[in-house]
């Protein structure tokens, strides 16, 4: 189920807000100039199946994004326990970072957490099958899959290149662990 939870930055453990109510969740989340919202998950598509596969399948909603957007390309990560790369692919998204341009993901299995810092605020947004969740550019935020991630996600890009992470330095990531 989905979950989002508001903390103030300077008060690790001491939420204002936690919510699995997917309308409370889109509008705090808006207010950020984040976007949030719930997909049909009845489209009938194996998460393990071929990235094409799974493309073809959300096409439809992903013409519509990407019209949204302006992005212009669409692919499938899989986050899988027992990758020898994940540890060390963990630990760069765990590091607090923004991007060129908005980081906008759907999953379509599994689960993971968008820690967002803005404001004064962290808000940790944990994400399930059915959601997307697009983060603006310049949000300072981080992401964690947990030490074993079981996910099957879309990706979305205007330019895969404006998805390098810049790091900010700020070591807050590790006051807010999210998994």
């Amino acid at each position: 189920m989905s979950r989002l939870t508001v903390t103030p930055d300077t008060a690790p453990g001491q939420p204002e807000l936690r919510t699995e109510d997917a309308a409370v969740i889109a509008r705090t989340l808006q207010a950020i100039g984040v976007r949030f919202e719930r997909w049909d998950l009845s489209i009938p598509v194996d998460p393990d199946a071929e990235a094409e596969t799974i493309l073809a399948a959300y096409r439809p909603h992903l013409d519509r994004l990407m019209g949204d957007t302006g992005a212009g390309t669409a692919d499938v990560i899989r986050l899988r326990p027992g990758n020898p790369a994940y540890p060390a692919m963990r630990q760069k998204f765990l590091d607090e970072h923004i991007h060129t341009e908005d980081e906008v993901r759907f999953f379509v299995q599994g689960a993971g957490n968008f820690i967002l810092h803005t404001q004064g605020r962290v808000y940790d947004a944990h994400c399930t099958a059915g959601d997307l969740i697009s983060v603006p550019t310049g949000i300072k935020h981080w992401f964690d899959a947990g030490l074993e991630p079981h996910a099957t996600v879309l990706r979305i890009f205007t330019d895969t290149t404006g998805w390098t992470p810049h790091y900010t330095g700020d070591r807050i990531s590790t006051l807010f662990p999210a998994a």
